[in-house]
């Protein structure tokens, strides 16, 4: 099956739809009668319809929540300085109450409410460590963001939208045991925004020893995304990939060129390259090396091929 790799996610709020569910945001209107089904629905907070913590209250007290899959948590009133910690503890301490939670989003918001690097998030392991049947867990903004190594036996899903992803957390990522994760995807970001990750850094994701499923990874929005491309034309991660994805960020012909002199590529059914700075010669030369795979090679910078700086799709 062919993995459609994601344009301008960020741009979204989730309040139309998530993890293959209609949305609902709490509270709902005492007009609007009985509730839906609760696991039929994706369950929406945001400090835009009143205080969090009584949105929190309310669904507690008025939705069945044992039945709920999935939740979106979007704007909060002061996302440069929290409350993410106070929603992270919101959700743990109330986990029994939660036991079929499978899909977490955290940080639903979009620039008009906060830019994405500047949204505060915090410790993310102790969600995974009180919810043990997660399938996905996403979260935008990586300020403050922390991760520590740990076994997840059910995470399907994995992704991390940034303007500047730390180190620390991108080393977690290859450092916890997750047997079932299948969907891999980090937006490294800038150092102005607080990135401090480097190529060196994705190793153990690359040697993918504690990732024994993963079929579809995503090292995007990438500053040196040509040397990522030199780790893993090498990498023993790439022969079990379906769809690789070193999207919206600087990409250029030194990176293709150690890509296709790495081992094989046939296998793959999409190379997502969406926002390249590749010259038309190695477009031509990419394209035709790879006939069986959807290469994407949308939106080629103007100033692609001539020796410009390069630069990265989200960097506010």
């Amino acid at each position: 099956m062919t993995q459609r790799w994601s344009v301008n996610s960020h741009w979204d709020d989730y309040t139309a739809g998530y993890a293959g569910l209609p949305v609902v945001t709490v509270p709902l209107p005492e007009e609007a009668g009985p509730g839906p089904d609760p696991g039929a629905v994706a369950w929406r907070f945001s400090e835009l319809e009143g205080c969090l913590a009584d949105g929190f209250e309310w669904f507690f007290r008025h939705v069945d929540t044992a039945k709920v899959t999935a939740i979106v948590i979007g704007e909060w009133d002061d996302p440069l300085s929290g409350p993410c910690d106070e929603i992270n503890e919101q959700l743990t301490g109330n986990a029994g109450r939660l036991p079929e939670l499978r899909s977490l989003f955290v940080g639903a918001m979009t620039s008009e409410h906060c830019e994405i690097s500047w949204i505060q998030q915090d410790d993310v392991t102790p969600l995974l460590e009180a919810f043990p049947k997660l399938e996905r867990l996403e979260v935008r903004g990586a300020d403050g963001l922390r991760l520590r190594p740990v076994r997840h036996e059910a995470l399907r899903t994995l992704r991390v939208e940034s303007a500047g992803m730390p180190a620390e957390v991108v080393r977690a990522v290859g450092e916890c045991d997750l047997p079932a994760l299948e969907h891999l995807e980090l937006w490294i970001g800038i150092e102005d925004q607080g990135g401090t990750c480097t190529a060196a850094d994705c190793a153990a994701i690359m040697n993918g020893a504690r990732l024994p499923s993963l079929r579809h990874l995503g090292l995007r929005n990438c500053p040196f995304a040509d040397e990522l491309a030199a780790g893993l034309a090498h990498a023993p991660v790439m022969a079990r990939l379906e769809s690789l994805s070193l999207a919206m960020g600087s990409f250029g012909d030194p990176g293709a060129e150690t890509l296709l002199s790495g081992q094989p590529l046939t296998h793959l059914s999409t190379l997502d390259l969406d926002h390249h700075f590749l010259s038309e010669a190695m477009v031509a030369r990419l394209t035709a090396a790879l006939p069986e795979t959807e290469v994407v090679l949308t939106d080629r910078r103007d100033d692609a091929g001539d020796g410009a700086w390069a630069y990265v799709a989200v960097s506010e």
